[in-house]
């Protein structure tokens, strides 16, 4: 079962709704994507609390209909 790149930006927006993001299907099978995602929210975090703010708005997709996201983020 595969997972729509629009899906996984309108999972992101939702809970970032300033973020710019960008989605590439990398294999182009649906379950393997690089995502760059910046956002204000990610401001004084690190690395792994931006990109576990990122898993937390997928919603428990990833490693279920989401199966590889290269994640990079980072704050205007």
């Amino acid at each position: 079962m595969a997972m729509a790149a629009a899906d996984i930006e309108r999972l992101i927006k939702e809970r970032f709704p300033d973020a710019e993001i960008q989605i590439e299907d990398l294999a182009g099978d649906g379950d393997h994507y690089s995502a760059s995602v910046v956002s204000e929210d990610f401001r004084g975090k690190s690395r792994v609390q931006q990109h576990q703010m990122v898993y937390e708005a997928l919603q428990g997709n990833m490693g279920g209909v989401l199966h590889a996201l290269a994640l990079k983020t980072a704050a205007p």
